[in-house]
């Protein structure tokens, strides 16, 4: 018979907020398809649970899918995670679940901790409705026009970003959007949990002459357009 895929959500920070299920899935699986092994390991390690590992990142999404949908169709069952959060959402993975689909493979899904949806909640503001947008794109061409099609977004729109882009994504984000009302969330879950809310002139002028920018993934909620 063949196996199953398990897609796994594992903690952002607090490896507390680990569910029993994913421990029992991950303790029960044949192999973990994982993004980085260095950083799932320690996780593993932390729970004692002993695994075969597989990297499964940006570089290697496609052969490394149809790799495993080969190891399940044999029988085994493969769970993928990813460095925190839920895989597939802004991290490898909805490849995988395609290419999974499309061979008549089953896929489940273990819930748990996912940063974008934890911030929103913490944000105060509107979550009602939401655009996930994920990191921004490099590519200068297609920033602009992501942040230009965001210009006249209504719903809340949430941004994932890395420290030292920070005050630079702000800058742009008032360029594009005008004054918004906007929540930073850092360390989420963490000691450290941090949320700073205010409105976008006021906190690039902080960031640039009070905050010093420090470690870790930043999620910024912005208000949509009134």
């Amino acid at each position: 018979m063949a196996g199953k895929i398990y897609l796994v959500a594992t903690p952002i920070g607090n490896l507390s907020d680990i569910s029993i299920r994913a421990i029992e899935t991950l303790k029960n699986a044949d192999i973990i398809a994982c993004e980085d092994t260095r950083n799932t390991l320690r996780l593993l390690n932390h729970f004692d649970i002993k695994a075969r590992l597989t990297s499964y990142h940006e570089y290697n999404k496609i052969e490394k899918a149809v790799e495993i949908c080969n190891l399940v169709k044999e029988g085994r069952n493969v769970a993928m995670v990813s460095d925190a959060g839920m895989p597939a959402i802004s991290d490898p993975g909805y490849e995988l679940v395609d290419i999974a689909y499309k061979e008549g493979i089953e896929v489940s899904v273990i819930p748990g901790p996912s940063a974008a949806v934890c911030a929103l909640a913490l944000s105060g503001i509107n979550s009602d409705r939401f655009s996930f947008e994920g990191f921004l794109p490099v590519d200068k061409k297609e920033r602009k026009e992501i942040l230009s099609e965001l210009e006249n977004e209504s719903r809340t729109v949430i941004l994932y970003e890395a420290p030292h882009r920070l005050v630079k994504t702000l800058k742009e984000l008032f360029e594009y959007l005008g004054d918004r009302n906007v929540s930073i969330v850092r360390e989420l879950t963490k000691i450290h949990e941090e949320v700073i809310r205010g409105r976008l002139l006021k906190l690039i002028s902080d960031y640039e002459e009070e905050r010093q920018v420090v470690r870790g993934e930043y999620v910024l909620e912005i208000e949509g357009k009134s």
